[in-house]
């Protein structure tokens, strides 16, 4: 009874420390991509994309959901460690936020429905919960903390926005014609990505590989 006691604690032991060691390698992983960021036509040149939350959510289907939220914070706090902020916090901040919208619900869905169907629809409730928070972020907390940090009027944000689209008057319009489209973009890229990379990198994660 002993001895099967203190294996199971040793395994679970084990696992534990497996579990964190991809945490960080997947969130330097995570950090790397943070880096190569691209702007798109249709919102201003301050939003642009990366591919970080690839590996991101990799990570949340193979650990969960919480291991996921774990890597994402590593992605963040390392980016700040190596490079500093250059948005007052506000970006990063959001970006940990944001990141924990789009892969928290599609780690949740998967957890009780390791499928196919379970792992798209997880990434699909992800894109539109990621898409929802975006726009309540930026619409009443991170525009106005960016004008306030940076001592600009919000119209000269909002102004921006009509740069690239003239149907953009207001932090509204801002909101459901740049942010929405870039978010949703942004999480059905990610998520094809991780669809087709995730059986290939999974059984390394898992410990599974040969």
């Amino acid at each position: 009874m002993s001895n099967n006691t203190n294996t199971a604690a040793q395994s679970a032991s084990k696992l534990s420390i497996r579990t964190m060691v991809m945490v960080a390698m997947l969130g330097a992983v995570a950090m790397v991509l943070y880096y190569f960021d691209f702007p798109l036509w249709f919102a201003p040149s301050f939003y642009k994309i990366d591919f970080s939350e690839v590996p991101v959510m990799i990570g949340t289907f193979a650990l969960g959901p919480a291991a996921g939220a774990a890597i994402e914070l590593v992605k963040c706090l390392l980016k700040l460690v190596i490079k500093g902020t250059d948005t007052a916090f506000v970006g990063d901040i959001a970006n940990f936020f944001i990141g924990c919208a789009l892969i928290v619900p599609a780690g949740i869905v998967y957890r009780f429905k390791k499928t196919r169907k379970g792992a798209i629809a997880g990434m699909a409730l992800g894109t539109v919960v990621l898409t929802v928070v975006g726009c309540l972020l930026n619409a009443f907390v991170l525009l106005p903390a960016y004008a306030k940090a940076f001592g600009m009027p919000i119209d000269a944000l909002v102004g921006m926005g009509s740069a690239v689209n003239p149907a953009i008057t207001d932090i509204s319009t801002f909101a459901l014609l740049a942010v929405a489209p870039f978010n949703i973009l942004k999480g059905v890229l990610v998520s094809i990505i991780t669809f087709v990379l995730y059986k290939y990198v999974s059984p390394v994660l898992k410990g599974n590989h040969m």
